[in-house]
């Protein structure tokens, strides 16, 4: 399945990811304007529908019953983006020898630079508000009012958003969730777990690869099985394992299914692993009226360096598999060459409430996944719940012992 065209497509590793995501289509901002007051309207999670904060009207989403959320091809997405490379770089050194006053790379310095200049007129008071970054959703600072990048879908620079997974988790909810979750870290410092985390829950939609790939795998090996002897005499015989080995080689294929990678580098990728697993099979198709009243980011890990990285996650899934296959008590792999074939993707938009704090000057981080409600975050830890506990433990073994004896 080839994806539509996209005219100014750049999925370049290479790219300026520090200002990716900062051009804005024809200068304009999104926003949803209320059908009784004319107020923004903002996303609902109950009801998961647009409604207004002022008056109470509620406007639901028109998402066609006959939309999906196709997967795209990926070496045609590559091949598109390089080709697309070639020409903007033809066209810049062009320009280049038209005016004699830069060369190749100073005109794609001047090219890159001119992505940081990008703004959006705020609809409500008429502030500007700066896209910074790999930002495409976010508030005024000024009025509250929520903005967007017109037609993010289709914004230069970046792949079109296939898929986006509804807040289903309240802001009270999460709220409630953290407070359960400061009170459950036992070795907190009693100071943080009275004072609770002191912060405001921002909302953010994250962007995600999903990866679909056939592979083709052969494997070598050594299955090792287990044997006993006895060795010395008498009082000092004891007995020994031992293990056979036996080459073991063979071959399969095994499809993987929506293999998932974080595309963002604003938060850690370790911790968002942990908000896994994800109801991918709740995603919707894409519609902006779902991030209204949200942040949202584009992403910053590109397509090729994203399907690197889920193949660390399959080559660990098909080592695994190799040594379920050579069984025995023990294995050896020596190899596993690996083919992937119809690679598609997809990408993703799925949310999270994230919340950044402070105990004694140290940032910490905490994010909750907003369907399923799972809370993870760094802490602090009190030296001396630790040391404490230590102590007890080596106090209990050595009474264990002491009862052995």
């Amino acid at each position: 399945m080839t994806p539509p065209p996209l005219p100014n497509l750049d999925l370049s590793d290479q790219a300026d990811t520090e200002h990716a995501g900062q051009r804005i289509d024809e200068g304009k901002g999104r926003v949803f304007p209320c059908d009784g007051c004319g107020s923004d309207l903002k996303f609902h999670i109950g009801a998961q529908s647009l409604s207004c904060p002022h008056c109470g009207h509620v406007k639901e989403i028109d998402i066609s019953e006959e939309g999906s959320i196709g997967e795209q091809d990926f070496r045609a997405t590559l091949e598109r983006a390089a080709e697309l490379s070639r020409e903007r770089n033809r066209k810049l050194e062009e320009s280049a020898k038209a005016s004699g006053s830069a060369s190749k790379g100073s005109a794609s310095k001047g090219s890159a630079a001119a992505l940081v200049s990008q703004e959006v007129s705020c609809g409500d008071c008429g502030a500007t508000v700066q896209f910074i970054g790999s930002l495409v959703s976010t508030e005024c600072a000024f009025c509250g009012q929520p903005v967007q990048v017109d037609r993010a879908r289709q914004a230069k620079e970046a792949l079109p958003i296939d898929g986006v997974l509804p807040f289903a988790v309240k802001r009270e909810k999460a709220a409630g969730l953290l407070r359960d979750w400061v009170k459950s870290r036992w070795f907190a410092p009693s100071a943080f777990k009275k004072a609770g985390v002191k912060g405001k829950f921002s909302g953010v939609y994250l962007p995600f690869w999903t990866y679909d790939s056939m592979t083709f795998n052969r494997y070598t090996g050594q299955r090792g099985e287990y044997y006993y002897v006895t060795v010395g005499s008498g009082k000092n015989s004891r007995r020994e394992r031992r293990t056979r080995w036996y080459p073991a080689s063979g071959r399969f294929q095994r499809f993987f299914d929506d293999v998932l990678v974080v595309a963002t580098k604003s938060l850690p990728d370790k911790l968002l692993r942990k908000l896994e697993p994800w109801p991918l099979g709740s995603c919707k198709t894409y519609d902006q009226s779902y991030l209204a009243g949200f942040l949202a980011r584009r992403y910053e890990v590109g397509l090729s360096e994203g399907f690197g990285r889920a193949r660390q996650l399959i080559d660990a899934a098909l080592c695994q598999e190799v040594a379920s296959r050579i069984g025995g008590d023990t294995q050896r792999i020596h190899s596993v060459d690996t083919r992937h074939d119809a690679i598609t993707f997809k990408h993703l938009l799925l949310p999270v409430w994230s919340l950044g704090y402070r105990f004694k000057a140290k940032p910490y981080q905490l994010v909750i996944n907003a369907v399923t409600g799972e809370v993870q975050g760094t802490r602090p830890w009190s030296f001396w719940k630790i040391f404490f506990a230590s102590l007890l433990g080596l106090a209990v073994v050595g009474g264990i012992i002491a009862l052995s004896q």
